[in-house]
């Protein structure tokens, strides 16, 4: 029997409060009284296990087991994205079905998060003595910035040794660097476009998009020929104000692209083929002509790839063009050994030949740690220790508290390679067996960092 196994027998009291957790909509700027309450029940769940928890900063908290020796963190975020469009489930409420559960957050990144909380409990009340000190640590805005560890970190110390139960299995020890870009014009000059919406948030592919056009019936004819003719899915419905066009596709994290179909970038093709510059105006041109439905970023001329973390993405998040305002969000995925400055310098070139602006609103630099550290060898006994086999180390273009860490904290869990989770996406869920799994890992290894 492995340490890990006692995380088993609290399951029942596990999904009651999962289920509570799941519930709070959570989405850090659209609902930061939830991303509060969602806080507020870890801490005072802490509270109930005899631990000892403390609010760090409006966004960010920790909960601590023992004091002295090294200090040893494990790091997980209670906020999510939106919930978007197509679920079959409600999106806010814990669901089984089928052997998997159901809920936005189950495995990005609430799930992990509680089980941290659990761990601390199952470490305390074995009466196990530590040599170091083990906090779990939370934030509520990793979706979008992660504003709450800079702001934590500013008042606590970096941990020793840390993971972050936010991606998969095996050991992540590189993560792509995060380039986030606004590209806009001063105006919407279009004679025909009066307005453009998709995405809510930069960091996942949108699957809705809609525009309007002052278009002839000429125009749309032609546009439903090309619609007809492209991958894409149309609606088209006519209203006061115009022909209203509806794109639909497939969301997925910006990290993976390529798994999703952008519903913005498809719609931006077909009007593109259907209208001049001066209809549809100079970004939705310049997004045609420098992205089109590319995610390699070939036709930005910044196109690569490294054999450490693989090639550069990049993904359409969100488009708003209405009134005055006319802008777009890129958020770019770039190899660990490449200088996120280069890239941004080559597509503000590309942009401004064109009379685009562009601006970085978020850049998170890369992240590696070298495969033989300490924490390493200590995550892969906790990982072989449960599962009898050897943990595989990988690179990611996803961006998890990890990077915050200098260093000195990798991502490890919670899900399982070829567990389709939909990540950041509708329906997304956890196998349960594989979740039951992750809480004897993460326990193994908690236990193994509190110590050893």
């Amino acid at each position: 029997m492995t340490f890990g196994e006692n995380i088993l027998k609290y399951r029942d009291e596990f999904f009651d409060d999962l289920g509570k957790l799941l519930s709070l909509e959570s989405v850090d700027g659209a609902k930061p009284e939830e991303c509060k309450k969602a806080l507020d029940f870890i801490l005072s769940r802490a509270k109930d296990f005899g631990l000892d928890g403390e609010l760090v900063s409006e966004h960010s908290g920790h909960v601590q087991l023992g004091e002295g020796g090294k200090l040893c963190g494990v790091l997980a975020h209670l906020d999510v994205v939106p919930a978007g469009n197509n679920w079959s489930l409600n999106p806010f409420a814990l669901t089984e079905q089928n052997g998997r559960l159901y809920g936005r957050g189950i495995a990005d990144d609430k799930g992990a998060a509680l089980v941290n909380l659990y761990c601390l409990r199952a470490i305390k009340e074995s009466g196990v003595q530590g040599k170091n000190t083990l906090r779990a640590i939370y934030g509520t805005s990793e979706e979008t910035g992660m504003k709450d560890m800079d702001e934590y970190f500013k008042a606590q110390p970096l941990p020793d040794l840390a993971f972050t139960p936010d991606s998969e299995y095996g050991i992540c020890y590189a993560e792509k660097g995060i380039l986030q870009v606004e590209i806009s014009t001063p105006s919407n000059e279009a004679k025909v476009l009066s307005q453009f919406h998709s995405g809510k948030a930069v960091n996942a592919v949108p699957d809705l998009a809609y525009v309007m056009l002052d278009s002839s019936s000429y125009d749309e004819q032609r546009l439903m020929r090309f619609a007809d003719a492209s991958d894409g899915s149309f609606e088209f419905n006519y209203t006061i104000d115009g022909l209203m066009i509806i794109s639909r596709g497939k969301a997925a994290h910006a990290c993976e692209p390529e798994k999703g179909f952008n519903a913005a970038a498809a719609l931006i093709d077909l009007i593109a083929n259907a209208y001049d510059v001066e209809d549809i105006g100079a970004l939705c041109s310049f997004i045609d002509y420098a992205l089109n439905c590319e995610t390699n970023g070939r036709s930005f001329g910044i196109k690569m790839k490294d054999s450490v973390s693989g090639a550069l993405t990049v993904n359409l998040g969100v488009v708003h063009i209405e009134d005055g305002t006319s802008k777009a969000k890129l958020d770019i995925r770039y190899p660990v050994t490449v200088n996120g400055n280069y890239i941004f310098r080559q597509l503000k070139s590309v942009a401004e030949h064109s009379g685009i602006s562009a601006e970085i609103i978020h850049h998170e630099k890369p992240l590696y740690v070298e495969k033989d550290s300490e924490l390493i060898e200590l995550l892969s006994g906790a990982y072989e220790s449960v599962t009898g086999e050897k943990a595989e180390l990988y690179s990611t273009g996803g961006g998890t508290y990890a990077r915050k860490l200098g260093g000195r904290g990798v991502a490890f869990g919670p899900n399982f390679k070829g567990d389709d989770i939909h990540m950041h996406n509708a329906d997304e869920s956890v196998d349960k067996e594989n979740f039951l799994k992750h809480m004897q890992i993460c326990l193994q290894a908690m236990y193994r960092l509190y110590t050893e």
